[in-house]
């Protein structure tokens, strides 16, 4: 993790300038890729998110210690006061003005320290598997990336979904992880949103009025869990993250990320299999 620090550290370094993700994933001696997945993973944050919040938290210091609001602006790489206002105001709830009032609540954000601690008892299912070439039929939305917790937009969304539809989308499964998926796949520009596929794995070509994207052949590290519904769904990505992809020589690839679930009578207890595409390195 040293390597991961420094590239914090970077951050630190280089607040009032431009860092890009490409970068810091250098300094991390990383993919670009990876090092954003594995970030936003243990800080529970995107990146863009993180290293705005330490703008916006060191930028605070200034205007508390008196500096103008269009001085900090620039300082700190925003194109017009105005902009810079909002952005402060969205991060603490009020003005800059404000803030300086005595007996303001403003928020900071603390500079991130990673340690990971890998035990020899702990002990992380998994399997590998080599996959062929598949297709990914069914439907999208785009997403906001929810760490912990419900996701409305993701229950709207596969609220809205026709019945019998759905029904045809799961005869379509004749490959590996058989059944419904609940996929995301990151965007390249925003770190923030993901697309959201209600969706099978299959080898056939998708009916009218279906999406479907190709999926080249690789490898995926598959892991399960069962609990508590979603918590439990969603501490796979914290357990790739935290202790599987540090203790073995792969990482994240760019791709979908399959999840396939079943949950019982009240939907609040489950099984569950992410599958994550992997690269050797």
């Amino acid at each position: 993790m040293r390597a991961w620090n420094a590239a914090i550290s970077h951050i630190e370094d280089h607040l009032t300038e431009q860092v890009s993700g490409a970068e810091l994933a250098s300094i991390a001696l990383t993919s670009e890729y990876h090092f954003r997945r594995m970030f936003a993973t243990l800080a529970g944050m995107p990146l863009s998110e993180y290293i705005r919040n330490r703008r916006l938290t060191a930028a605070t210091a200034e205007i508390l210690a008196g500096a103008t609001v269009l001085d900090t602006a620039i300082r700190y790489g925003y194109g017009s006061a105005d902009a810079f206002s909002r952005a402060f105001k969205t991060f603490h709830g009020v003005t800059p003005s404000k803030a300086r009032e005595p007996g303001a609540m403003l928020h900071s954000q603390s500079q991130l320290k990673i340690h990971i601690s890998i035990e020899g008892s702990t002990n992380v299912p998994y399997r590998i598997v080599e996959k062929d070439a598949f297709r990914l039929v069914g439907f999208t939305t785009q997403v906001p990336i929810i760490h912990l917790g419900d996701n409305d937009a993701i229950r709207q969304f596969e609220q809205g979904l026709d019945a019998q539809t759905v029904q045809a989308l799961y005869a379509l499964s004749d490959v590996e992880p058989v059944g419904t998926l609940s996929v995301t796949e990151y965007l390249e520009d925003d770190d923030t949103q993901v697309i959201y596929w209600h969706a099978v794995a299959t080898t056939v070509n998708p009916p009218e009025g279906m999406e479907s994207q190709q999926i080249t052949a690789g490898q995926w590290v598959v892991f399960s869990t069962e609990g508590p519904a979603p918590e439990a769904f969603q501490q796979l990505w914290a357990t790739a993250a935290a202790q599987w992809f540090p203790a073995n020589p792969y990482e994240w690839a760019p791709g979908p990320q399959l999840l396939k679930a079943e949950l019982n009578a009240t939907g609040d207890y489950g099984q569950a299999e992410l599958w994550i595409p992997i690269v050797g390195t």
